[in-house]
């Protein structure tokens, strides 16, 4: 069985291995696939591909209450401004340019230090379209069987390379669209509220990895978990008209744990300005942001997706930090 070199603990030597490693050239083959089969995947829906600049000052995830990650700052010609840490805003400006939806395949860079589940900079699969958070979810679905249909038609030897078996694709194309879901309180009783797997931080909770695998467990592999505390997600999701506490979100757990992160947005600008304030965000740079809901307004949902941690549901790997042809960790230097 093919396995990979660890090879990124040592960068100035990385590019070495990498060219005489069997686990690198099957990351790339997978790597292309992916790109070709989400280009085919939306093509036959009509969702349009838009090429966006990696460079905002309306970042995705603030440093403000509730967010699960930190900017990247950069100065580009004596400018301050931000890596793009997800497309999803740019997203919603093209949707009221596509009448089907718009996606988008590239980096995004966060400001957090790599770890086994987590990577500074990570490939990200993004897409918006008009409709709720149940089309979007619909669409993930979707997506996701796209996926591991085409692996296993045209990969299944290269996997099985590395996994011995391929009975978990097998297994998830029966269950693809019947995932359960499962809403934070809900998960909440399910884990008995025990602080080792969900965080108190006074005007919210979150879930954290070890209580991601329990309820893996608990569900069989698999869940969609919805409605989070709305001062725990990003402040763009809708809040859920029948609590105003809660938010219209849906994170779907496999593998590692959370793979796809996804939710309905604001329809108006009233709505983003109050969730603005709700969490403390200045709302400076957003302000072509409430101008579009404002004069434009339109009900869209979206999600995006960590390709490197579907890759290591796909592998039945547990590193994320092997998913990487050329690693970037945050603070250290590299020779390529």
């Amino acid at each position: 069985m093919i396995r990979p070199p660890k090879s990124w603990k040592n960068l100035n030597t990385h590019y070495k291995v990498v060219l005489k490693s069997d686990w690198y050239r099957k990351l790339c083959l997978f790597q292309n696939e992916f790109n070709y089969v989400t280009t085919l995947f939306y093509k036959e829906l009509g969702i349009q591909n838009f090429q966006f600049p990696l460079t905002t000052i309306s970042i995705s995830s603030p440093m403000g209450l509730g967010s699960d990650s930190s900017p990247v700052k950069v100065n580009i010609g004596g400018i301050d401004t931000f890596l793009a840490d997800s497309m999803q805003f740019f997203l919603e400006y093209a949707c009221r340019l596509s009448d089907k939806g718009t996606y988008y395949l590239a980096p995004s860079f966060r400001g957090e230090k790599a770890d086994k589940r987590h990577l500074s900079q990570f490939l990200h699969s993004e897409a918006e379209i008009a409709g709720g958070l149940e089309e979007v979810v619909d669409l993930c679905q979707n997506y996701l069987e796209c996926l591991v249909t085409y692996f296993l038609k045209n990969c299944a030897n290269e996997i099985e390379e590395i996994t011995n078996s391929l009975v978990h694709l097998e297994d998830f194309l029966k269950i693809c669209h019947r995932i359960p879901r499962c809403t934070f309180e809900e998960a909440a009783k399910i884990l008995k509220d025990n602080s080792s797997f969900i965080k108190s931080w006074g005007s919210y909770r979150t879930i954290n990895s070890k209580g991601e695998k329990r309820l893996m467990e608990y569900f069989g592999g698999y869940v969609w978990l919805t409605k989070f505390d709305h001062m725990a997600v990003p402040f763009y999701q809708k809040f859920d008209p029948e609590d105003q506490n809660k938010a219209l979100n849906a994170d779907l757990l496999m593998g590692i744990g959370e793979t796809i992160g996804s939710g309905e947005r604001h329809f108006s600008g009233v709505e983003v300005k109050k969730a603005l304030g709700k969490h403390r965000v200045s709302s400076k740079p957003y302000r072509w942001y409430i101008y579009m809901k404002e004069k434009y307004p339109l009900q869209t949902s979206g999600f995006g997706m960590g390709v490197e941690r579907f890759f290591l549901w796909l592998l039945k790997h547990d590193d994320i930090r092997d998913c990487q042809l050329l690693p970037r960790f945050n603070g250290i230097k590299t020779s390529f």
